[in-house]
């Protein structure tokens, strides 16, 4: 049985997928991301997805709806389903956290598609690159995730 690429490099970001929807039976996607300081997610909503993050190392910083909240290790922040929401590692460390969508075909679309395949057994964090925000929208859009515009 051939296996598929779980690890990527996604906006900076080494992304490693812990359960794809495939695994389990459809219901949710699993990643776990090692977020370099000052890296993160830009604004962006999307429908139908239940997201929820678990800060397992460093420090975070989301913006949901306009409004921040700090979070460190043990914190979990639920995104209100269509809510704008961005996050960014902050601090001196990068942060560690796992990251839930269900059902997750969106989210595993949006990472496999946007991000570049790295070694499963990579621990190092990627070399930082501008990311091309043309291809941030394009893949954004066909997976059916808005945008907002950089943080």
């Amino acid at each position: 049985m051939a296996t598929r690429p779980r690890t990527y490099n996604v906006l900076n970001i080494l992304t490693r997928f812990h359960a794809f929807p495939s695994e389990v039976d459809g219901k949710f996607c699993l990643v776990e991301c090692t977020v370099p300081v000052g890296a993160g997610a830009p604004p962006n909503h999307h429908a139908g997805e239940t997201e929820g993050f678990f800060v397992l190392d460093g420090q975070i910083m989301f913006v949901i709806d306009g409004g921040e909240y700090p979070a460190g290790p043990g914190d979990y922040i639920a995104i209100p389903d269509g809510a704008v929401h961005a996050f960014k590692a902050i601090g001196d460390s990068p942060a560690r956290v796992l990251i839930l969508n269900a059902p997750g075909h969106m989210h595993e679309a949006f990472f496999t598609g946007l991000g570049t395949v790295l070694p499963d057994d990579q621990t190092k964090l990627p070399t930082p690159n501008e990311p091309d925000l043309g291809a941030v929208l394009k893949v954004a859009g066909e997976v059916g995730m808005t945008i907002v515009g950089p943080e």
